[in-house]
């Protein structure tokens, strides 16, 4: 036993996650009645998900309050690079969607959830977040929130004696080990998922939904393969794709799973500490890409509005597309970072063309029957491109400063602290 212990504490995490996600993908075929296997799945989940608004609190205010001058200098940038690739995201949609027209079986709506009635209510409710109750942001995760009141309070600490700042730094580091813990049982907890999502979903989706799916994931792998490297490329003048395939292979895959990009937060936070990325930097555009970098979401509102409007007969012409294409943009930083927050969207989008709420719902209905595909893929896109748009800020501030960069990720990558 003690040799199988030290034989897969050797392995690297993500090895062990691809063994797991294997054994459970067997044990969802061959017990699928054995329920209690899906408890790890849940349980991971919900610690990754308890642990990051605790972690993003105490990271952001102890950096803040114990940074020296010009930190955090890159969040222009970033935010800059987050909403052009969210736009840009929108706009390969509504070319795949031009290119290749899909239609939707439209039933029975969804009637158990509310959508926004306008932008306004959406952007509404991004600011009135913000300046939510701290322990209730805490609380219900509201990141927004929680990157307020952190910076709020890390500024006001800035002029705190030498030891409260020591303190707040050794809380930061407890919070830091403790998510280090949590994700060495990814493997897991990814078994558990994995068998949740085979043993309950069969492949029925992919019969009668298989084309627009096929849209759907073909715009978000060209979105992660082509777009998102040209535009780290851009900022870092260096061959790109190798960080693109550590970002997918160390924060898409737990990403694809769990579904919640707030959930990954953690995840990705000990990602970009093993690219040596700035601490001050990145403890505030993880969290704040969760909420804000939503490529993916773009993706799915445009794609299942322009189907819609494609099965009701609505002409779409070019500039209602690009409308359309900013909209889904705006609407989707809007999206809350848990499943299925995009979907709620649609309805929004498809009033651009007048489509009534009845049938946008209906389209709702939909985007919940395909959300095992499409919310993951989703989920692993957003995630993903968090540190790579977060790693290629930080890559062209050092250009500009006039450093070099010897490669977008560090020759020791493999060995440093999963």
């Amino acid at each position: 036993m003690k040799n199988i212990i030290t034989t897969w504490n050797s392995m690297s995490l993500v090895m062990r996650i691809l063994i797991g996600l294997i054994i459970g993908a067997i044990l969802g075929i061959a017990v699928p009645s054995a329920s209690a296997i899906a408890i790890l799945g849940t349980i991971f989940v919900g610690a990754l998900r308890a642990i990051a608004p605790i972690l993003v609190f105490l990271l952001v205010m102890g950096s803040l309050a114990n940074a020296k001058g010009g930190a955090g200098k890159n969040m222009g940038i970033i935010i800059v690079l987050y909403m052009f690739t969210t736009l840009v995201g929108a706009i390969v949609a509504v070319i795949g969607s031009f290119v290749f027209p899909q239609t939707l079986i439209l039933t029975e709506a969804a009637t158990d959830v509310a959508p926004p009635s306008g932008i306004a209510e959406v952007l509404t409710n991004l600011l009135t977040n913000i300046v939510s109750n701290p322990i209730g942001s805490l609380v219900n995760a509201n990141y927004i929130g929680i990157l307020f009141w952190a910076v709020i309070f890390g500024v006001a600490m800035k002029h705190a004696t030498k030891s409260t700042k020591d303190f707040l730094g050794d809380l930061s580091k407890a919070a830091t080990q403790a998510v280090h813990w949590i994700i060495n049982g990814a493997p897991f907890g990814i078994l558990g998922l994995v068998y949740e999502t085979v043993s309950t979903n069969g492949l029925s989706i992919f019969k009668t939904y298989g084309s627009l799916l096929a849209l759907l994931v073909g715009c978000m792998l060209f979105t992660a393969l082509i777009t998102n490297p040209l535009v780290i490329f851009f900022c870092s003048r260096k061959n790109s794709y190798p960080l693109v395939f550590t970002c997918l292979k160390e924060s898409g895959i737990t990403a694809f799973f769990t579904r919640s990009s707030a959930a990954n937060i953690p995840m990705n936070m000990n990602l970009c500490e093993r690219l040596g990325l700035n601490k001050d930097n990145y403890s505030v555009s993880i969290p704040l890409g969760s909420t804000i970098n939503m490529d993916g979401a773009a993706i799915t509102i445009t794609v299942m509005t322009l189907a819609t409007a494609h099965t009701l007969g609505i002409t779409v012409d070019l500039p209602t597309a690009i409308v359309l294409s900013f909209l889904s943009a705006i609407a989707a930083c809007g999206a809350s970072g848990v499943a299925g927050g995009s979907l709620l969207l649609i309805p929004l989008a498809c009033s651009l063309f007048g489509i009534p709420n009845e049938i946008a719902m209906q389209t709702v209905a939909v985007g919940f029957i395909i959300g095992v595909v499409q919310d993951s893929v989703e989920t692993a896109l957003n995630s993903s491109s968090d540190v790579g748009m977060t790693a290629a800020a930080e890559y062209y501030q050092r250009r500009k400063n006039g450093e070099k960069i010897p490669s977008l990720v560090p020759a020791d990558f493999k060995t440093r602290k999963a």
